[in-house]
């Protein structure tokens, strides 16, 4: 009769030593393998096969659990004896808590990639008809798929991603070098190969593309100072939105904490710059000189109304309201509608248009029939044309919105005045334009210490200079002063 009593399995202290001592199983060994088990931490086991591979593996049953389960560690040396035996106490602690290990693990491999969390967060975008779809799409394909693009969600860690965040701008700014140089090695090309085509008699295939003026290069690098800082802040809140989006009870695709939250941004530089009284001549002689009637009508309304890029831009004729003199945005950035008054000047130009209109649907059309929104589009060709004729730096096209708001703030408005023209929901966002100009301050301080050096007898008083009276307003003025008010009215 065959003997079914079981081999106890050899103890071992697993050390980097005596791993490597062991020999490979013998030839003959129905299982083509020879376990081992430590003698520090429990359930693990080293298997050693016929070709001497040796892997650490753990061996247990959960609490409450019918049947024990083995779970695969790893290879050794790949994995360290002190490294297996980490995992094996925690692996034990998962069991004693009645966790299954193998389970974890078999969700572990179904568990979604950040890609797919992506896909499935732009379609639900898409969905809503949110904005900014596109320019999420180019952030993640730009900054963050390369990093954590396949990893599972499980696997982005906050260290990894606080880590990322820190090296984040430096990669932006190599990027753009190599953009840039990427760029004029294209120009640099096309250059020469027209003029190797011009040198052919009798034949010609357009001018020769002029070299950049020197005004127009010092113009361009020194409109806009990149440090990267800006697109590692952006791309850090849309990896927090992707994970907010999916930890949502109704998706439950990530229910750990997100990695990428508690993370401390790069401060924000609050930009101050606007069109001041000294610049407004030459801008406004710039912006009436340029050819693209359409690019400068829309630039003078951005200015005229203080309103936003893509507001401006999609502006529609059934928006407007000439009789009210109003524009009715139905949806801005803030999610909510906005009614913005038109100044006389804006009414005027959008006649003008109005009368010369080439579409009924929208007031700033493409040029282009092969657009896709219908409207106009980028402007920046035309708005370097303006910055060069008018000698003017450092100014966007988003600080003619900033204009209107810092010369409200330069005649007296107030806080919550200019808040409501420019649709601001926060009152932070209007906060800086009480700074913006020293104007209004300087007044109110020459008022005050004209004061004190009145009161204090040092200066005399502002002579006051009554203003003229007609004889019959001045008696009517001394009638109604002398008669007694009525009973029962205010």
């Amino acid at each position: 009769m065959e003997d079914k009593t079981r081999t106890p399995t050899p103890r071992l202290n697993f050390t980097i030593r005596t791993i490597e001592a062991l020999p490979p199983a013998p030839a003959d060994s129905k299982s083509g393998r020879v376990e081992y088990l430590d003698t520090e931490a429990p359930g693990l086991y080293l298997r050693v096969t016929k070709n001497g591979v040796r892997t650490f593996s753990f061996f247990g049953r959960a609490k409450g659990a019918r049947k024990a389960e083995r779970f695969t560690i790893g290879r050794f040396p790949i994995v360290k004896p002190e490294q297996a035996r980490q995992e094996a106490w925690k692996l034990a602690g998962e069991q004693a808590k009645g966790t299954s290990v193998t389970k974890a693990a078999r969700d572990r491999r179904g568990e979604m990639t950040l890609d797919t969390l992506k896909e499935k967060y732009v379609a639900d975008m898409q969905k809503r008809k949110a904005r900014g779809v596109q320019a999420f799409e180019e952030l993640y394909e730009r900054h963050i798929q390369p990093y954590f693009g396949k990893l599972r969600l499980s696997d982005i860690e906050a260290e990894k991603v606080g880590e990322w965040h820190q090296k984040l701008p430096s990669i932006v700014l190599k990027l753009r070098q190599e953009q840039a140089a990427e760029r004029a090695a294209r120009a640099a090309q096309r250059r020469r190969e027209i003029e190797a085509r011009h040198a052919i008699k009798g034949r010609k295939h357009g001018p020769v593309p002029k070299p950049r003026l020197e005004q127009e290069q010092q113009v361009s690098t020194s409109t806009v100072v990149v440090t990267g800082r800006i697109a590692a802040n952006r791309a850090l809140e849309a990896l927090r939105a992707m994970f907010n989006w999916g930890a949502k009870p109704v998706r439950s695709y990530f229910t750990a904490t997100n990695p990428a939250t508690g993370h401390t941004k790069y401060p924000k530089v609050e930009r101050e710059r606007f069109l001041r009284p000294g610049e407004a001549s030459s801008f406004f002689q710039a912006l009436a000189d340029e050819p693209n009637v359409t690019a400068r009508d829309c630039m003078m309304m951005k200015l005229l109304t203080g309103g936003r890029r893509g507001n401006v831009h999609a502006m529609r004729w059934d928006q407007v309201d000439f009789g009210e003199q109003v524009w009715h945005i139905p949806t801005t950035k803030n999610g909510t509608p906005q009614y913005v008054p038109l100044v006389p000047e804006a009414i005027a130009l959008l006649k003008q248009r109005y009368e010369t209109r080439t579409s009924d649907v929208w007031v700033f059309p493409a040029d282009r029939s092969d657009s896709k929104n219908g409207h106009i589009g980028n402007l920046k060709k035309a708005w370097h044309r303006v910055m060069v004729r008018s000698g003017l730096s450092n100014l966007r096209q988003h600080d003619l919105r900033r204009t209107l708001g810092s010369w409200q703030a330069r005649q007296g408005a107030t806080l919550l005045l200019i808040g409501k023209s420019l649709n601001h929901k926060h009152p932070a966002s209007t906060a800086i334009y009480a700074r913006l100009d020293i104007e209004p301050v300087r007044a109110s301080v020459e008022q005050a210490t004209a004061a004190m050096f009145e009161a204090a007898g040092l200066k005399e008083p502002a002579k006051v200079i009554p203003l003229p009276v007609n004889k019959k307003a001045r008696n009517t003025a001394t009638a109604s002063s002398k008669a007694p008010a009525k009973a029962g009215k205010k």
